[in-house]
């Protein structure tokens, strides 16, 4: 895999940056992947940097459509739009979207180019960067997917103002959790500030550096990259539980509840400060609007970490915090310690 800093371009001119890869770069055809909110709000934004005739790849919007029917009906399209092997698939929309349009491009006529162009906070930030692609199964989460670098991700922060407030927290939760597992120093700045008040380009710039750090040493998640999944052994678990009920969590939102008790587990499992423990929660309670989880869920939960890709012979490996700034990886987890996690959490919600 090649670096990060050689893939990602951030920059509020991504019009120019897009318009320079094409004059470097040739395709017999293009498609674009989009859904009903990136058609109208994103597509306008970049069109004139685009090849004449692109073709448009049309799905909705949100997590229930990344499953293995809606790659039958990309293919499908792919295939009547007639693209060949030398064609390139442009991905342009959130997670969803970027983790789909990678995965059918990487198994498409045994794999066809691609970029991102994320329009999310969330995917700026995680799921553009790293070569992850993938889509749920059965309601686990990226349960079926390869590993796959992009030609390019191109990331613009006014993309950001497409989102509203709730998409914008959602994203913001991968921001914390990369400053809680490798730069106790960043996670003191964007901790003294309110959301609004960011600066979303130093943003997304820190978090692509810290991921391409991380994966950089470990491409295939063998040991370092899973420090990245802070947060998301309970966190995974609960956003699939929520999956199909009214009360559906975001994908930040049900991370920011993993993080949460995955914190106090780091508390009492290796020794994470107290101080910290309540710094942690205090600034996570003020982005986000935490609602408890009903105790009769808890045991589904549970069962549902028994999925998590990082387990090893049935037992549950999670990423946890020595301190702020310093993450440790592969430490088991007993079904007694996440059920009292989560009864920590729900304490400390009013």
């Amino acid at each position: 895999m090649r670096e990060q800093s050689e893939i990602v371009v951030v920059n509020n001119d991504i019009e120019s940056e897009i318009s320079h890869f094409f004059q470097e770069n040739s395709f017999t055809k293009t498609g674009v992947l989009v859904d009903e909110n990136t058609l109208k709000s994103c597509l306008p934004l970049i069109q004139k940097s685009l090849p004449k005739n692109f073709s448009i790849i049309e799905i909705k919007s949100g997590e229930e459509q990344k499953n293995l029917d809606t790659c039958t009906f990309i293919w499908k399209t792919l295939t009547n739009f007639a693209l060949d092997r030398k064609s390139l698939l442009i991905n342009l929309g959130g997670g969803v979207i970027g983790d789909m349009g990678g995965f059918c491009a990487a198994t498409f006529k045994r794999g066809i180019a691609f970029i991102n162009i994320p329009t999310t906070l969330l995917a700026q930030v995680d799921a553009s960067v790293g070569g992850k692609l993938g889509v749920d199964f059965f309601g686990f989460k990226n349960h079926i997917g390869v590993f796959k670098d992009p030609l390019k991700v191109f990331i613009s922060p006014k993309f950001l103002d497409t989102l509203d407030k709730r998409e914008l927290r959602s994203g913001f939760s991968e921001v914390i959790k990369h400053c809680l597992i490798y730069d106790a120093e960043k996670f003191s700045k964007i901790s003294n500030k309110k959301l609004e008040d960011q600066d979303w380009e130093d943003i997304i710039r820190h978090s692509v550096h810290v991921k391409n750090e991380v994966v950089k040493e470990d491409p295939q998640e063998r040991g370092l990259r899973k420090i990245l999944n802070f947060g998301h052994t309970l966190g995974h678990a609960i956003e699939t539980y929520h999956m199909n009920n009214e009360d559906r969590l975001l994908h930040g939102e049900a991370i920011a509840i993993g993080m949460i008790c995955e914190t106090w587990l780091s508390e009492k499992k290796m020794g994470l400060n107290t101080a910290d423990t309540e710094r942690i929660y205090n600034y996570i309670s003020t982005i986000f609007d935490l609602k408890k989880i009903d105790p009769i869920s808890f045991e589904e939960i549970i069962s549902l970490t028994l999925q998590d890709k990082k387990n090893e012979n049935n037992i549950v490996k999670a990423s946890i915090l020595e301190k702020i700034g310093k993450c440790l990886y592969n430490v088991d987890l007993t079904k007694e310690e996440m059920r009292e996690s989560l009864k920590f959490y729900n304490a400390r919600i009013r």
